[in-house]
């Protein structure tokens, strides 16, 4: 008797973002307290951390020209929990936003 079996499908896809977006992947979140007690995925709260994978062009500007970014892939930024939108690429998160969503740069 044959089995039918669903091939993993391998994610090799690279997001360039537009304009002032840049592509943003999310810190982990904590498992448990500072007194110790295990957190349910439900109850955790989302990072508003992250590490920027990669950025756009930069906004373009009046002149026709293009703003320089102030953020650079590798930097590692601090947002509000409601910037910018979710992407699930396999089985890793992403968020995409503007560059004027992220409030610093952590170093």
């Amino acid at each position: 008797m044959a089995t039918a079996t669903k091939k993993k499908e391998s994610t090799n896809i690279k997001l360039q973002p537009l304009g002032d977006k840049i592509v943003v992947k999310r810190e982990e979140s904590e498992d448990r307290t500072e007194g110790g007690i295990y957190l349910p995925d439900s109850a955790k709260n989302k990072p508003t951390r992250g590490k920027v994978v990669s950025v756009g062009d930069g906004r373009l500007l009046d002149d026709g020209s293009r703003g320089a970014m102030q953020v650079k892939a590798g930097d590692r930024v601090l947002f509000t929990s409601y910037a910018g939108e979710n992407i699930e690429i396999g089985d890793t998160e992403y968020v995409l936003m503007s560059e004027g969503e992220v409030l610093a740069i952590l170093e």
